[in-house]
């Protein structure tokens, strides 16, 4: 076990020493990365200040709790009715169908309630401070068919922190340390335990950073809205121009180097080919699914894809000659968040080159010429192209 570890550390090693020590591209890679680096201390300290106040936020909340335990909780009925609706809105799903009532610290309930929900909400209102008695007058109801204050409205159900999708500061930071904790245990010990430890320890340190449900960091999350992100840049050109060029998808890779390359398949379906960690390339089929010319383009992969995505691109006039360009685009990278994280840092993720995409774009409407792939491009080559390829 010693000798594997050891031979995977050595290779990790020399993996990474090729990879930034590269005589074409490893100066920019180190540059990178160094940005990222920084970029990610600045951010964990800021979570560490966050960290700090909502532990003192804790710590006052829990000592106002122990506090009140020893207090009489008589209080006006009106402020006692507030009470009581803001814990029931948190646990049924029409709360606007109930209607509170108190007198003397009694608590009346009078309304509609869904069957399943209705012990619940019971305890939960006898625990609420202040309520001496509760006189239940709710009718409870198994199904919502045919009765309107039953209609719509979302079920509701509390949560534990660990269950949430976003973690609060604090529970990030005492998790990432466990995880740190069980990792560095994993690798010196032997033995089941210690490869159970140092699974729990990695599923820990990758929530606490990604603050991603556990399958969306792993990559097992249905969909493509795992990462998503926007990007946004003004070029000096009409939106026709602007269109044309990004409506032709096999001009695309002419300018966008993460692109290898881009097959028009008919029928607003196409065969596209990145480029992807290490230089392995990775490929999916897409298909428009809105397209307003000078105005919207809108595309998603197909089911069996690679790589799940969506996007939509906006092309709006500023009234001065310009173009707005705005990308939404979402993904799901094979390796979860956790993998977009780890790409992110060397700047291979799809934000970071979409980043240099967009400033190649702009480059080449309004200066006419950029460069992709170590070769000048320029605009009236491409439109040559674009119009051969559209006939």
């Amino acid at each position: 076990m010693n000798a594997v570890k050891i031979a995977a550390s050595g290779f990790a090693a020399g993996a990474a020493w090729m990879y930034f020590t590269d005589p074409d591209r490893g100066k920019r890679r180190r540059a990178l990365a160094r940005d990222r680096s920084v970029r990610m201390w600045n951010d964990f300290n800021c979570l560490l200040d966050k960290a700090q106040r909502d532990t003192m936020h804790r710590a006052h909340g829990a000592a106002c709790a122990v506090r009140a335990a020893f207090q009489d909780h008589r209080t006006d009925d009106a402020i006692l009715v507030e009470r009581v609706r803001s814990r029931m809105g948190r646990l049924v799903s029409h709360p606007h169908s109930i209607s509170v009532t108190a007198e003397n610290g009694k608590i009346t309930l009078k309304g509609l309630v869904l069957e399943d929900e209705l012990s619940h909400l019971l305890a939960a209102v006898r625990s609420v401070p202040g309520v001496m008695e509760l006189d239940n007058k709710l009718e409870a109801h198994s199904s919502t068919e045919h009765i309107s204050g039953l209609q719509g409205g979302n079920r509701r159900q509390e949560r534990s922190e660990f269950t949430q999708q976003d973690w609060t500061p604090a529970l990030r930071i005492a998790a990432g340390a466990l995880g740190c904790a069980l990792i560095p245990y994993s690798i010196r010990k032997n033995g089941v335990v210690a490869a159970a430890g140092g699974v729990m320890g990695a599923a820990l340190l990758g929530r606490a950073i990604c603050n991603k449900e556990l399958r969306n960091v792993v990559g097992m999350a249905d969909g493509a809205k795992v990462v998503a992100f926007d990007k946004a840049i003004h070029i000096q050109a009409l939106p026709e121009e602007v269109f044309q060029l990004w409506s032709n998808c096999e001009m695309l890779p002419r300018f966008m180097t993460h692109l290898k390359e881009v097959r028009d398949m008919g029928n607003g379906k196409s065969h596209w080919v990145v480029e992807g960690p290490a230089g392995i390339p990775v490929s999916w089929d897409a298909e428009v699914t809105n397209c307003i010319p000078n105005k919207l383009l809108s595309w998603k992969s197909l089911p069996g894809s690679t790589v799940e995505t969506e996007g939509t691109v906006r092309f709006e006039e500023d009234g001065h000659g310009g173009t707005r360009v705005g990308v939404r685009m979402c993904y799901k990278p094979p390796a979860g968040v956790l993998g977009h994280y780890f790409a992110s840092l060397f700047g291979m993720d799809p934000k970071s080159e979409m980043d240099d995409d967009m400033v190649r774009l702009k480059s080449l409407m309004e200066h006419g010429k950029t460069r992709a792939h170590g070769v000048k491009v320029d605009k009236g080559s491409l439109m040559t192209f674009g119009r051969i390829g559209i006939a």
